[in-house]
C-alpha cells in the first residue's frame, strides 16, 4: 500500500525548510521500506504551521506542523505514515482545524489540496469548467455574469470589474489586451503569490475567460521580480496549459484565441498603479498617466485594455462556472463575494483567511489571528497596505466592507492586515508613510514628489519639539494638499496613515524624542 504525503512547495514553506523536511521524510520511508507518494502541494495558508505535512488516511488528511527536519525521525517513529495523532505536532484532520474550517473559501478552495501543476488535479476540482462554459457563451453574457456577481477590484479603488469589462467590450473590434496586475507590493500581502504558486491554472482560466468576454487575444501578467518561485511555477503552468489546449490559437478546438505571457517588473511600488504598470509593460519608465483617457479605452500600446489584479481575475472561474448569484450570495451591501484577508505583523497565527465581506477586524484578529505574537495588548492595525489608515480599537468592530471602511477613512485595499502591539511608536509609523512615498513616488506630480519630502521634514520638526503647534497645522494642510492635488493614489493616499495617527494617536506624534 502506498501512503500519500503532502508537503507544500510555495515560498513560505520553502523559507521554513520544506525541502529539507521532504528529503528527511523520503529517507524515513526508505528506512521502513515503505512506498510513499510525495506530493508537493500548495500551502493551505496556515503560515504559523509551515512547513505543514499532511498524510492521507481513510478519514481524510491528517496534518502535522510546524515540522522541522529534526522532528521527522520522531514523527515517523510516532506513526506519521499511519496518520497517528499522538505526536505533539499533530493537528488532527486538516479540514477540522478551526482556522481553516471557519473560512468561506471560494477563490482559494483548491490551495493546499492539489498539486499546483497537475491539470488533472485542477480539473478534478471543477477546474476549467468556467472556461469550457464561457466558450459556448455570447461575449455579452459573460460580461453580464461578472456584472451581476458584484465583483469589485481587489485593489485600492474597488471599481466594479464588470463595468470595466463592459467598457472594453464595447470598444470597436481590433487588438485588445488583458493585463493582470501581479505587482503585489503592499505590506503584509501574499494572496496573489499564493494564487500563482498554489493554484496557477485558476488565474490562467480567469484571464482566458476575460479575453473571450471582451474580444482580447493577448494577455500579460505583470509579476513582481521578488517572486521567483511564483515566476517558475507559473511559467511551467503556462507551458502545460498551452500543451493541453487551454491557451493558444484554437482553445479546446473552439477556434477562439488567447495568448498569455509573464513580464517581470523591476521593483517599483508605483507600478501597482495601473497606468504606471502599462508604461512599464511598454518598456518605459513607470510613470502615472493622466486620466482620461481610461486604460479601458486607450491602454496598453494605445489599445483598449482590461487591467485587473490577481484576486479579481482569480474569482472569475467560480463566477462563470457557478453563476453570478452563487458569488453574490456572499457578502453585504455593495461588497459582494469573499475577500482574501492576509494576517501579518505582530500576530500569533498569521496566514490567509478568506471570508465573506462583513466580518469584523476584531473577529479576524482574535478568532483567527489569536492576538499578538508577543502576547502584549494590540494597539493599532493597518489595513490596505502602506497607504492605509492606522485603525484604533474603537474601529475594530466595524464590518470589513468597502463602504463601511470609507465612512471613517479606512481602506480595505488588497486585504492586507498588519497588527501592532502596544510597544509601537505611531509617530514613527506616520513618518514612515511620508518617507515611503518620497522613495516610491514616480515624481510626475508636485504634491506627491515634493509633499512627501516636506512631510518627513515637518514630522521630524514636530517630534523634535520645534514650533510644534505651527508644524502640526502645516502637516494638516500638507496632507489636504496631497489628498486633493495628487495625480494618483500614491500621493493621494499617503496622508491617510498620517492623518489617522494625528487623530487617534496624537501623543505618539508629539512625544519629544531623546
Amino acid at each position: 500500500m502506498t501512503v500519500t504525503v503532502y508537503i507544500p512547495c510555495d515560498t513560505t514553506a520553502l523559507a521554513m525548510g520544506a525541502d529539507d523536511v521532504a528529503a528527511m521524510i523520503e529517507r524515513g520511508a526508505e528506512g521502513r521500506q515503505l512506498d510513499i507518494e510525495l506530493v508537493r502541494n500548495g500551502s493551505r495558508g496556515l503560515f504559523w504551521l509551515e512547513p505543514m505535512v499532511e498524510v492521507a488516511t481513510p478519514e481524510g488528511r491528517v496534518a502535522y506542523g510546524p515540522v522541522e527536519p529534526a522532528d521527522v525521525a520522531d514523527l515517523v517513529s510516532s506513526g506519521l505514515f499511519e496518520g497517528k495523532q499522538e505526536h505533539r505536532l499533530a493537528q488532527g484532520l486538516t479540514e477540522s482545524i478551526p482556522y481553516l474550517k471557519n473560512q468561506q473559501r471560494l477563490t482559494f478552495s483548491r490551495i493546499g489540496i492539489t498539486d499546483p501543476l497537475s491539470i488533472a488535479d485542477y480539473k478534478a476540482h471543477r477546474g476549467f469548467a468556467g472556461l469550457e462554459k464561457a466558450l459556448k457563451m455570447e461575449t455579452q453574457a459573460i460580461v453580464d455574469e461578472v456584472k451581476n456577481s458584484g465583483l469589485r477590484g481587489r485593489g485600492g479603488a474597488a471599481f466594479p470589474t464588470g463595468i470595466k469589462w463592459q467598457t472594453v467590450h464595447d470598444e470597436p473590434p481590433g487588438q485588445k489586451y488583458i493585463v493582470c496586475n501581479a505587482d503585489e507590493g503592499d505590506s503584509g500581502t501574499f494572496a496573489d503569490r499564493l494564487v500563482m504558486e498554489c493554484d496557477p491554472y485558476m488565474l490562467i482560466e480567469g484571464m482566458a475567460i476575460a479575453g473571450l468576454a471582451v474580444g482580447a487575444t493577448q494577455g500579460y501578467i505583470y509579476l513582481r521580480s521578488e517572486y521567483p518561485v511564483a515566476h517558475r511555477i507559473f511559467n511551467e503552468a503556462l507551458r502545460l496549459a498551452y500543451n493541453a489546449g487551454y491557451l493558444g490559437s484554437n482553445i479546446l478546438g473552439s477556434g477562439k484565441h488567447f495568448d498569455l505571457e509573464v513580464r517581470l517588473g523591476a521593483g517599483a511600488y508605483i507600478c501597482g498603479e495601473e497606468t504606471s504598470l502599462l508604461d512599464s509593460l511598454e518598456g518605459k519608465r513607470g510613470m502615472v498617466r493622466a486620466k482620461p483617457p481610461l486604460p479601458a479605452i486607450k491602454g496598453l500600446f494605445g489599445r483598449p485594455t482590461v487591467v485587473n489584479n490577481v484576486l479579481s481575475l482569480a474569482a472569475i472561474p467560480f463566477i462563470v462556472d457557478q453563476g453570478a448569484r452563487a458569488y453574490a450570495d456572499y457578502g453585504m451591501g455593495k461588497s459582494r463575494g469573499t475577500l482574501a484577508l492576509q494576517l501579518a505583523g505582530n500576530v500569533k497565527r498569521g496566514g490567509l483567511v478568506e471570508l465573506a465581506f462583513g466580518t469584523t477586524l476584531r473577529e479576524l484578529m482574535e478568532d483567527f489571528g489569536g492576538g499578538t505574537l508577543s502576547g502584549r495588548a494590540l494597539k493599532a492595525v493597518q489595513v490596505g497596505g502602506p497607504l492605509g489608515a492606522y485603525l484604533p480599537e474603537s474601529q475594530w468592530d466595524s464590518p470589513i466592507d468597502y463602504e463601511a471602511f470609507a465612512s471613517f477613512g479606512g481602506v480595505v485595499g488588497h486585504g492586507g492586515v498588519v497588527m501592532f502591539d502596544d510597544t509601537v511608536d505611531m509617530g514613527e509609523q506616520a513618518r514612515f508613510a511620508m518617507e515611503f512615498c518620497s522613495i516610491e513616488s514616480c515624481g510626475k506630480c508636485t504634491p506627491c514628489r515634493i509633499g512627501a519630502v516636506r512631510g518627513v521634514e515637518v514630522i521630524d520638526r514636530i517630534r523634535a519639539g520645534t514650533n510644534r503647534d505651527a508644524n502640526l497645522e502645516l502637516l494638516s494642510d500638507l496632507c489636504e494638499t496631497m489628498v486633493d492635488g495628487s495625480l494618483c493614489a500614491m500621493g493621494g493616499m499617503t496622508p491617510f496613515p498620517v492623518q489617522s495617527v494625528m487623530k487617534h494617536f496624537p501623543n505618539d506624534l508629539t512625544r519629544q524624542q531623546a
